[in-house]
């Protein structure tokens, strides 16, 4: 995993976010969020779809206000003084913002003119970008011609062009081919290797198992947990036992069978997933025998309809603190979204 590199001489981390709220009308987008984000790494965001997340992206690129909190960017305060706040980021939203008009070298120059980049590191960096995103064959043609990957590697570029200190992304690799998602890996890697640090929201648990230096999980708009992967999954327990009663129980025989094993030395937690045909997640000690459990709940006169073990995951802390996987509540949060009116009020 990569190195943090602190910033010599200073004594505030990369971002500083105290006691945050924000709400749309009846919903409450962040609850009292507060947040530490050092510098010289690579920090997930982690969450379903209407955790908070791109609420609280949005605040940190200066592009929303809160109702109350403060947001630290590099010890500016950002929700006085976006201006100069913005010195200091980069930020690729979860939309893309190219203008389908202007080629991809058109949107690079526009970009360090905003910027104020001289004419001689100008050239210099936009020479860098189109070689590391490997967009030379594209560059020159208008963006309505790119696909899905080949924008998204433009934004980047875009983002990166000043070298700013820190770079937000808003689900950066949703509904990417193969190559660009693990490119645009690379390219934040990179950036993080050379002291940069990288935000990133998501709600992949890949994504942040291969590239998270540290993560926060939200739900809710509230902060569930936040810190290294390892240690968060340590904290869990030693491994995973998901046992199924039947292909699909119900909640008083899920209970009863929950009920049987709670008193066992070698079980932390168990945990009934109603999404998943209330199949029991089983945190258990690291010598914990399966075989030994499985012969308890046949005891007390519950079938066994699977039982499978595995290594403590990200999505373990999720569902230890909310009683659901990431993916059951984005399908959750979806169905209860009105994507129309959701659409409508952005645009005002």
């Amino acid at each position: 995993m990569h190195s943090n590199h602190a910033e010599a001489g200073i004594d505030h981390p990369a971002i500083s976010i105290k006691n945050l709220s924000k709400s749309y009308k009846n919903t409450q987008a962040l609850n009292n969020l507060s947040l530490n984000i050092p510098f010289g790494c690579f920090y997930a965001l982690l969450g379903p779809n209407g955790a908070g997340k791109s609420s609280l992206i949005r605040i940190l690129a200066t592009l929303m206000g809160s109702d109350s909190g403060e947001v630290w960017i590099n010890g500016i305060d950002a929700l006085k003084k976006p201006r100069e706040a913005r010195t200091q980021i980069g930020y690729v939203a979860q939309e893309s913002s190219l203008d389908k008009i202007l080629t991809g070298y058109e949107h690079l120059t526009f970009t360090a003119d905003l910027h104020h980049l001289p004419r001689k590191i100008k050239k210099e960096r936009i020479d860098e970008i189109i070689e590391q995103l490997n967009i030379s064959e594209w560059v020159y043609r208008r963006t309505k011609t790119y696909s899905g990957g080949m924008r998204r590697r433009l934004e980047l570029g875009c983002a990166l062009l000043h070298k700013p200190k820190i770079f937000i992304l808003d689900e950066p690799s949703v509904g990417l081919d193969p190559e660009s998602r693990q490119l645009i890996w690379e390219v934040l890697k990179a950036s993080v290797e050379n002291g940069q640090t990288v935000l990133l929201s998501t709600h992949q648990l890949q994504e942040v198992e291969q590239l998270a230096d540290q993560l926060a999980i939200l739900d809710h708009g509230k902060l569930i947990a936040a810190g290294k992967p390892k240690t968060l999954k340590e904290k869990i327990g030693g491994q995973k036992l998901t046992l199924r009663i039947r292909e699909f129980s119900n909640q008083t025989e899920a209970k009863a069978t929950s009920d049987a094993l709670i008193s066992r030395a070698d079980i932390d937690n168990i945990i009934i997933n109603p999404s998943q045909g209330y199949s029991l997640t089983l945190i258990t000690a690291k010598e914990a025998n399966s075989d030994e459990i499985v012969n308890e709940v046949q005891k007390q006169g519950f079938p066994i309809f699977s039982c499978a073990r595995s290594s403590i995951s990200i999505d373990d802390i999720y569902l230890k603190a909310t009683g659901s996987t990431i993916a059951d509540a984005e399908l959750s949060a979806l169905g209860a979204r009105d994507l129309r009116k959701e659409r409508k009020e952005a645009m005002r």
